[in-house]
């Protein structure tokens, strides 16, 4: 993984961070850790320069994000009902509990998509509820971008920190990436498991 980004980022430069990103946010398993922080390391070599590294990767960042709001905002949250009614167990939910999380989402929002900005997990996936909610568009683009730009910019800055010494960098975020994904499988199993519908509590 660590040789495709390095070769994107040397084939395409600024234009390569932005690609890498966008289709960090597409297609989750393209790590963004690795991508802004090989971008840090080209700027500790002198061959990028750290504001248009974090503003083209931030730029593609709020795109790939945007993907998944306008799928949210075309489907609309309402189509679900069916499915949840049917797999409740599953989502270890209730129509009751995605009204409530609407709810919440409608008024809160924006605050959610902002801290979701630095959560690995999860970052990508609060645009589709975003979207199904109907979240103003602007809002919801501004918010990202302002949180991808302060999780952009860590990134960066532990990069250039690091220097040229990229084999630190690829071999603790695979092991962390796959400890916290591990750890969130565990506590949808278990969640599953304990899972109650109302009518049974």
């Amino acid at each position: 993984m660590t040789d495709v980004i390095l070769n994107l980022i040397a084939w395409g430069g600024y234009f390569g961070i932005f690609l890498l990103m966008a289709l960090e946010n597409i297609v989750p398993p393209v790590p963004s850790e690795v991508i802004m922080g090989l971008g840090g390391m080209a700027v500790a070599r002198g061959d990028m320069a750290m504001i248009p590294l974090i503003l083209w990767g931030t730029l593609g960042t709020t795109v790939g994000n945007y993907f998944w709001y306008y799928i949210g905002r075309h489907i609309g949250y309402e189509r679900f009902r069916p499915f949840v009614d049917r797999h409740g167990r599953w989502l270890t939910m209730e129509w009751e509990d995605v009204e409530r999380l609407h709810r919440f989402f409608v008024k809160h929002g924006q605050w959610v998509v902002f801290v979701f900005r630095f959560m690995p997990a999860f970052r990508t996936i609060i645009s589709l509820p975003a979207g199904m909610t109907r979240m103003p568009l602007w809002r919801f683009l501004v918010w990202t971008f302002a949180g991808s730009t302060i999780w952009n910019a860590i990134l960066a800055y532990a990069g250039l920190l690091l220097g040229s010494r990229f084999e630190v960098l690829d071999r603790y975020v695979g092991p962390a990436a796959v400890a916290l994904t591990v750890m969130i499988v565990i506590g949808y199993v278990w969640r599953v498991v304990t899972w109650k519908p109302r009518a049974g509590r």
